[in-house]
């Protein structure tokens, strides 16, 4: 103490020097009383640390391995036919080329069929980038007879390396296991494990006969600096018709730049959520820390230390706090990242090695300070101007709030928001979400002065015990506001994740139908379509068979005929839109296709022979808003046909059938060159072996998709999402039962006094212990209401608007983790008020 006498008289007022002495001596080495400050740093700084860093890592490879990804600078692709070699001299113009093919195909040995994706490459494949075996070696495209197969299509074949095997009725060699395939991400979805094979393998074994469903595909690796999209305007002003579509190695996979857009987004919300409920722990572990602090502070005060003295000392106290909690916080976060690299992988181009983004861990921990600032200032300066006796008095008479603590609040607030706005990919959801959380806070501020009024003004229950825990609602210096703010937060939190995962899981069950059919069988040559069904009927002759013709080509322009909207002029394609982006499934049909309804319209006769006719996707014709007797033009095999809208059909998309957003009239389209389509519905308990390998024996050109493996596929990438999530939104679980725990905590602490006084006067434990548990009780059971609307609120905006998932909550998951929740909030009420019942009340007042 004579260090503060001594420091007055120097400067009349204590240097920071001898402010940190002090505080460092009062500070105990474990930090007892700021560990729920130190927790809610370390959970909110720890998720933006680790969400930054993982985001910045995968955008990172997206952006300096675009061109490895894509396998070129600029890609060129085509359904249904190779390039021209004029087309092929004009892309030649512009550096080093690599062509090939992509389609499904069917290997087999005398035993085993499987469905896979045949990827022919020349000898200029890969452009960049290495491709990388399993047994060591490096390689480009296999020699002559030779395959590279992902291990997928080695298990399935049940072959090993040295084995042959057939595709398309021709033998190949097994000469090697695909270890890192380097354009992999670019190529998308598969139906299949990769074969590689050389670039004339398809030709040569048929498969790419007239009407066949393949892709060419070129990549160029440019000789001189260029930007692609320059490239990609002259290719288009130049081949207008061709039916080209692009990429560029900046945009090496659309899917994975929108999928990390759309987890990014997720992310940010899930940190930001963290931050902020973190920040009511913060408010309330300080307030818990500055009152147990009470006798310290009045006898500094009293001994001559200034209002700005006390508010020095603890600033650093809270402020090591703080700092420590951030730096674990940020450690954690670098050192989680890996494990949130494995969650993606296969997903995502992400390094599973530590990564450190200095920018990303600046950014996670000056939010978090921020949000230190913003909680802890109002506790903090609340008793600075208050004299000795009145904190000795704050455990009867609560002190007063500082309203000098709002500037310090608004100018934290400002900074975050500023923060968030300058650093956010999505300012606009960044800021509205900041908004929203603090409409929400206010609102849970009001219900807390709500509740507080109405406990007041209700008529008294007979019950002493009932009374008491009413009037402990509304009685000087309760804490009923923080509690329904952290309760509201907290329990929103579990019904957060509950709702976020059970609508996931509901995806994935909705999206595989339990009626689907067993085989997609793809490229029946039409001339063959009887040798098809009699095949079928031999072996499964219960089985149900649908063919329907297959081909593709993209939409050119739609609207009034004299008045038609170029898709190439489109600026950007409408939401909903999606038929616009490329080449897309075409059919024509005489009558309504099964899984159908007219909305709109009529059906033509069948063998229509007028003006050629269309029928479009409903909710497609409403995006582009086409009207009835509208007309559209598609790019088929390089020609431009045009049909008369006729009507708009409802689509049961989940049907897992064949479903045409446009299906035309068979005189539109039926002369070009085209394969059909079939599947196959076999009985329960068929065995599926016999007709499979009959299927590839009697039509090696044709391409047999088992649906079983499609959607295990789909189920696991939905998984990676769903644990993805789940880990995220985790963390904004575990700041909300750090809120709780501290909430309660901070509660308990101040109602010391009202529990000795009630022993005191006679109250038995039990008694103290109904009472504790009535008040809990009521404000939980209110606040669940609440924190239902609030959380399952914020799920639909991250599934719906975020993903882009079906709305398919399981409410009876929610409400048993809801359920949970309360629990949780009545055990550590129990558990929380045990020591006080413990006490001996004689103790407890000298303490007082």
């Amino acid at each position: 103490m004579t260090a503060i006498v001594a420091g007055k008289e120097a400067s009349q007022g204590l240097s920071w020097g001898a402010a940190w002495r002090i505080a460092r001596r009062d500070l105990n080495g474990r930090f007892k009383g700021l560990r729920l400050l130190l927790v809610c740093l370390f959970l909110g700084t720890g998720a933006l640390a680790a969400i930054g860093t993982l985001t910045a890592a995968i955008e990172g490879e997206l952006a300096n391995r675009g061109q490895v990804l894509l396998g070129g600078d600029l890609e060129v692709e085509v359904w249904q036919r190779d390039l021209s070699d004029q087309e092929r001299g004009v892309l030649s113009e512009y550096g080093r080329i690599s062509g090939g093919t992509r389609l499904q195909a069917m290997a087999s040995t005398g035993e085993n069929a499987a469905p896979i994706e045949l990827k022919a490459v020349d000898k200029a494949w890969p452009l960049y980038g290495t491709l990388a075996l399993k047994d060591g070696r490096n390689a480009g495209a296999p020699a002559a007879g030779d395959a590279w197969l992902a291990q997928g299509a080695v298990d399935r074949l049940g072959i090993a390396v040295g084995d042959r095997f057939t595709i398309g009725g021709i033998p190949l060699r097994a000469a090697g296991i695909i270890e890192d395939e380097p354009d992999r991400l670019s190529e998308g979805f598969q139906l299949g494990p990769t074969v590689i094979v050389p670039s004339n393998f398809p030709s040569e074994a048929g498969l790419l006969a007239p009407g066949a469903m393949y892709q060419s595909k070129y990549r160029i690796a440019f000789d001189s600096s260029r930007e692609p999209e320059a490239v990609q305007s002259v290719l288009e002003d130049q081949f207008p018709n061709a039916g080209f579509e692009y990429r560029t190695r900046d945009n090496a996979s659309p899917g994975a730049d929108r999928f990390v857009s759309r987890m990014g987004e997720f992310l940010t919300l899930v940190g930001l959520a963290a931050l902020v409920i973190a920040g009511i722990g913060i408010g309330g572990g300080v307030s818990s820390y500055l009152e147990a602090r009470r006798t310290s502070i009045a006898t500094l005060k009293v001994l001559g230390a200034s209002s700005r003295d006390i508010v020095r000392i603890y600033a650093l106290q809270i402020g090591a706090a703080a700092l420590l909690g951030s730096a674990l916080g940020l450690v954690t976060g670098v050192l989680v990242t890996p494990l949130l690299a494995s969650a993606l992988d296969g997903l995502l181009p992400v390094d599973r090695t530590f990564v450190v983004e200095p920018v990303a861990l600046l950014i996670a921990a000056s939010y978090g300070m921020l949000v230190a600032l913003v909680f802890a200032a109002t506790p903090l300066l609340r008793a600075r101007q208050f004299p000795a006796m009145a904190l000795m008095r704050a455990r009867i008479v609560p002190l007063a709030r500082d309203g000098r603590a709002l500037a310090w609040v608004l100018g934290g607030m400002a900074g975050i928001v500023a923060l968030a706005l300058i650093t956010a990919r999505q300012p606009m959801l960044s800021g509205g979400f900041l908004a929203g959380a603090a409409v929400v806070l206010g609102l849970l501020a009001l219900l807390g002065m709500g509740i507080r009024k109405l406990a007041a003004v209700i008529p008294r229950p007979a019950d002493p015990l009932w009374r008491n825990a009413l009037a402990n609602l509304h009685r000087p210096g309760a804490a009923t506001g923080a509690l329904v703010t952290a309760l509201g937060f907290g329990l929103a939190a579990f019904v957060l994740l509950a709702a976020i995962q059970s609508s996931i899981d509901g995806n994935i069950e909705r999206r595989v139908p339990a009626e689907a059919p067993d085989y997609f069988v793809l490229d029946i040559p039409r001339d063959k379509v009887a040798d098809f069904r009699s095949l079928v009927a031999a072996e499964q002759p219960a089985a149900q068979l649908r063919t329907v013709p297959a081909l593709r080509g993209a939409i050119l322009a739609y609207g009034p005929k004299d008045a038609m909207i170029r898709v190439a002029d489109l600026e950007e394609i409408p939401d909903g839109a999606w038929p616009l982006r490329g080449e897309r499934g075409l059919t024509y049909s005489d009558e309504l296709p099964a899984g159908n309804s007219l909305t709109q319209g009529d059906w033509w006769e069948p063998s229509h022979g007028g003006e050629p006719l269309v029928s479009v996707d409903e909710e497609f014709a409403r995006a582009i808003d086409l009207k009835i007797g509208d007309y559209l033009t598609i790019g088929l095999l390089g020609v431009e046909r045009s049909a008369k809208v006729a009507s708009f059909r409802r689509i049961d998309w989940e049907s897992m059938g064949f479903n045409y957003v446009l299906v035309f009239s068979p005189n539109a389209i039926r002369d070009a060159p085209h394969n059909l389509a079939a599947t196959i519905d076999l009985p329960d308990g068929a065995p599926t072996g016999p007709l499979l390998r009959q299927l590839v024996r009697n039509f090696p050109s044709s391409s047999v998709i088992e649906i079983g493996q499609v959607l295990a596929e789909a189920r696991v990438i939905l998984g990676q999402v769903g644990v993805a999530t789940f880990a995220a939104a985790s963390v904004a679980v575990l700041a909300g039962l750090a809120v709780l725990i501290g909430a309660i905590a901070a509660a308990r602490a101040v109602r010391t006094y009202d529990t000795v006084v009630f022993r005191v006067l006679g109250a038995s434990r039990k008694q103290v212990l109904i009472m504790q548990l009535a008040e809990y009780g009521a404000l939980a059971a209110i606040l669940a209401v609440v924190a239902l609307g609030l959380g399952t609120g914020l799920a639909w905006l991250v599934v719906v608007q975020l993903f882009e998932f079906d709305w398919l909550p399981d409410w009876g998951e929610i409400l048993g983790v809801l359920g949970l929740g309360l629990l949780f909030v009545l055990g550590f009420a129990l558990a929380g008020s045990l020591p006080l019942l413990r006490a001996k009340p004689a103790q407890a007042l000298r303490a007082l």
